[in-house]
């Protein structure tokens, strides 16, 4: 390593890391590969969803979970500037791909926007993943198949999960 480089800070490493956790799809394909055939919903739109809760999600978690933390706010500016830099590139692909003109960061945004009312209203649910599973299937386009309620409520767990873990291991918590 040259000298001239600057070495990342823990708070830094952090994001990068959270962000790579984020965009990964490792777990999106092996919850596409479980979701049952008969599920009535369009697998491209799940699949698509899938990734925008996972991203959502950790980012979700960096609020939740670091509410006490003097390093919420840097970690969160460093992770939520990592996923803008990647939407840019995902729109601009896009953009070519289908002709038209979209922004996956305010995508990305309006569905955390969703999930949060979401959750807020419905402050007598046991646990979130109760709200997110039902949210994830209705804007997937059917609120009332259960094979996509429990895909939905899946990937939250297992994100929050993995997110907790990583911050309780790097004692950010």
């Amino acid at each position: 390593m040259e000298t001239s480089e600057k070495e990342k800070t823990g708070i830094e490493k952090a994001a990068e890391d959270l962000f790579s956790f984020a965009i990964d799809r490792e777990d999106v394909k092996i919850l596409m590969a479980s979701l049952p055939k008969e599920a009535d919903i369009k697998r491209v739109t799940v699949e698509y969803e899938l990734q925008l809760l996972k991203i959502v999600s950790a980012g979700w978690c960096i609020s939740y979970y670091l509410e006490n933390c003097h390093q919420k706010s840097r970690f969160a500016a460093l992770y939520w500037k990592s996923v803008h830099e990647f939407s840019q590139g995902v729109s601009e692909t896009s953009g070519l791909l289908i002709g038209k003109t979209i922004d996956y960061f305010l995508i990305l945004k309006d569905r955390l926007d969703m999930y949060v009312d979401a959750m807020a209203k419905k402050t007598d649910a046991p646990e979130p993943a109760v709200v997110i599973g039902p949210e994830f299937a209705r804007v997937c386009g059917n609120a009332d198949d259960v094979f996509t309620v429990m895909t939905g409520s899946k990937m939250f767990v297992a994100t929050v999960g993995r997110v907790k873990q990583y911050l309780e291991e790097i004692k950010l918590r």
